[in-house]
């Protein structure tokens, strides 16, 4: 099914953009999209962006067309765009077929939670803007290779558990399928609820026999629950591996769900959460992840 999906998107982005159009008016919804635009330094065409849209800092200034999968389209078409940028995760559907039909030209981009689909992605940003090859996706390519090589030197995988909210004590976890699963997977570990699929609520028993030796939670989730403290006094975690050895941390969910140009810096950070004494690589400095 992602594969049809993928195929459909790339079809849509050879569709709605004539080979010389280059738009000067864009509406980005994925906040890795407009990392990825600020990145190629093309951020002077962003008419609007969606709220996932958080970094760089600056991006919070333009205006907000909502949520990535809950989009309206009068508030996109209200800021004239002559592109709307995308990705497969946008939404609801009958909001793109009424932009689509009031001419709005739509470049729709595959998601692959993998190293190859972030520099796949950022070549079809660089396509959709009508945008010289700046160097962008081979100096990230080049620094997940890097992360890559230190990554398979670990002999072990240590078990994962990804939180990307909690209600009531209740953890929603990352199962397969999800950009924490593929994060997880680059950065060496096992994903310890790797047979569930997509992301679904998990009861004390189920995370129980999941036995994460790390638990990481997203940044967002923490200061609705209490602070990390009281997280981690949390039943549902009490009996972990993680628990009973300090290892529940929090992340940052866009720069390590993201899947955009700090994916190989994000890749690292938590390879360094995942391997205790692991000697992490050197990675060049990068503008683009900067106070990341």
């Amino acid at each position: 099914m992602r594969t049809l999906l993928t195929l459909a998107a790339a079809a849509l982005v050879a569709i709605a953009l004539p080979a010389r159009a280059e738009p000067k008016r864009v509406v980005i919804a994925g906040g890795d999209l407009t990392e990825i635009v600020y990145a190629l330094h093309a951020e002077d065409r962003i008419a609007g962006v969606d709220t996932t849209s958080l970094y760089p800092p600056a991006a919070r200034e333009r205006p907000d067309v909502g949520y990535l999968r809950q989009l309206s389209a009068e508030g996109i078409l209200s800021l004239s765009p002559d592109l709307v940028l995308t990705t497969v995760s946008a939404g609801p559907p009958a909001v793109l077929e009424q932009i689509r039909s009031a001419g709005t030209p739509l470049a729709i981009l595959p998601e692959s939670f993998t190293a190859e689909g972030v520099v796949t992605k950022i070549e079809g940003v660089e396509k959709a803007l009508g945008l010289p090859d700046q160097g962008l996706s081979q100096a990230v390519r080049a620094d997940f290779a890097t992360v890559a090589d230190a990554v398979a030197k670990v002999p072990s995988k240590p078990r994962v558990l990804f939180v990307l909210s909690i209600t009531q004590g209740a953890p929603l976890g990352g199962g397969s399928g999800t950009a924490a699963d593929g994060m997880i997977r680059l950065a060496g570990g096992a994903n310890a609820i790797g047979e569930v699929e997509r992301y679904k609520p998990l009861s004390p028993e189920a995370v129980a026999a999941a036995a994460p030796d790390l638990v990481v939670i997203a940044s967002h989730a923490v200061e609705p629950n209490g602070g990390m403290e009281k997280i981690a006094q949390l039943p549902v975690f009490a009996e972990t591996p993680a628990a009973k050895t300090g290892r529940i941390i929090a992340m940052d969910s866009l720069y390590l769900l993201g899947f955009g140009p700090r994916t190989p810096q994000a890749v690292r950070d938590l390879a360094i959460a995942i391997h205790p004494g692991w000697t992490p690589p050197s990675l060049p400095d990068r503008a683009w992840s900067t106070g990341s």
